[in-house]
């Protein structure tokens, strides 16, 4: 199958603060720098993007030496926490901003649904953008015109689309939006985070859609997202980004096994209190029990005394911080066996995880059978995806986080 991306040693570099070398002499250095061809001699030493330092450097690499290929028909997910450099690398791929080093070869036209309302003009109706857009993109009138009632109907806009986009809400910027990307007949789709903004029902479509796209017409799909279940479920193919690089690229199950792994914490840094009484210094989540709906988790303590029968207790959180379960061995434990230790281990087995779909956190508490030495508070993050529901039942949507299977009846009066 050919190919229609290839990236090739792609960098984006970023200047804080005013831009500009400060002085004339460097102005014209980089000037004749850039019309021979050459790397600019000012963005050379620079750091990674990683938000969690702070930075001595006014230039910060977004992206560094990013290479990969993407065959034409992949549905490809791109992954990673906040500020690893996944927009950025759909910016360049789209053309609205350059890489400072390296280039892209794409095969084929490329529509992009980047942020909201991403080329349209506000003053113009709905129907107005609609053509403005398969302009852009490189359609002919009667091209646009064969799709327009199938954008319309998709978008759900059909009353307003002779008002102008910028009395649109955000939820309706965004139908039109997608529905003009993924009908335009482009080669290549692009679609950030900006379905978040819709509501659940539309969401499914937009997957559906993407699907449609991907599998039924064989054309090629970059999608960005934090939903691993809507990654898992698309894409074929995941890239896993990390203060700017490219950390793993394969198929899209080893890709969020590796973003679970990421976002794992597995080492803690220690301080001097640590010292002085007991403390959690590292767990161990099993992904490949995660992967089939267990929960296998190890937590290390240590302390500078004997602790009789430590204790170790789990909360489990969804990402706005609502309590879903919580557990601990002082009450919940049927074979915990009593020791007097200084160093060691729990191990929590939770079979068939009753959880929806989506991202959790866990935060771990660690005690004896009458005091409490220490609490860490989110300490690690996991992505959920519930094999054992039929991802297409119209019942997959529903509120809270827990997975409880009811038993229904009917009966007739």
């Amino acid at each position: 199958m050919s190919i229609a991306i290839k990236a090739e040693n792609i960098s984006k570099a970023y200047q804080l603060g005013q831009i500009g070398t400060g002085t004339v002499s460097r102005d014209i250095e980089r000037w004749v720098a850039k019309i021979r061809g050459k790397e600019d001699p000012f963005l050379k030493i620079g750091e990674t993007n990683d938000r969690t330092q702070k930075g001595s450097s006014d230039i910060v690499w977004s992206l560094k030496d990013i290479n990969f290929e993407i065959e034409q028909g992949d549905a490809v997910g791109i992954i990673g926490r906040n500020g690893a450099g996944k927009s950025t690398l759909l910016k360049l791929l789209s053309r609205v901003t350059s890489p400072t080093t390296g280039n892209f070869k794409v095969k084929g036209r490329i529509a992009s649904l980047l942020e909201v309302g991403t080329g349209f003009h506000p003053e113009l109706t709905g129907k107005e953008n609609i053509y403005l857009n398969g302009a852009i993109l490189g359609m002919r009138k009667h091209e646009i015109k064969r799709k327009f009632d199938e954008i319309v109907d998709f978008s759900g806009v059909e009353r307003y689309v002779d008002t102008p986009v910028k009395r649109y809400s955000s939820g309706m910027y965004v139908r039109l939006a997608f529905a003009v990307a993924a009908h335009l007949e482009s080669e290549i789709l692009i679609v950030d985070e900006v379905l978040a903004v819709g509501d659940a029902d539309f969401q499914k479509k937009c997957l559906g859609k993407m699907g449609e796209v991907s599998k039924g017409e064989g054309r090629t799909i970059l999608f960005v997202s934090h939903n691993m279940s809507a990654v898992s479920t698309l894409c074929n193919k995941g890239l896993l980004m990390q203060n700017g690089n490219l950390i793993f690229d394969g198929n899209v199950v080893d890709t969020i096994r590796s973003y679970n792994n990421q976002n794992t914490l597995n080492n803690f840094e220690s301080n001097e209190k640590d010292v002085n009484k007991p403390s959690i210094y590292k767990t161990e989540l099993d992904n490949e029990e995660l992967i089939k709906g267990h929960l296998n988790l190890k937590i290390y303590f240590k302390s500078p005394f004997e602790i009789d029968t430590p204790i170790i207790g789990v909360v489990v959180y969804n990402l706005m911080g609502v309590p879903v379960f919580g557990t601990n061995a002082r009450i919940h434990s049927n074979e915990f066996n009593p020791l007097k230790i200084k160093q060691g281990y729990s191990e929590l087995i939770i079979n068939n995880l009753p959880l929806h779909t989506g991202s959790y956190k866990i935060s771990l508490w660690l005690g004896d059978k009458t005091l409490d030495f220490e609490e860490r508070l989110d300490i690690i993050y996991f992505d959920f995806v519930n094999t054992k529901v039929d991802s297409n039942a119209p019942d997959t949507n529903l509120i809270g986080s827990l997975n409880l299977i009811g038993k229904w009846k009917l009966y007739g009066l």
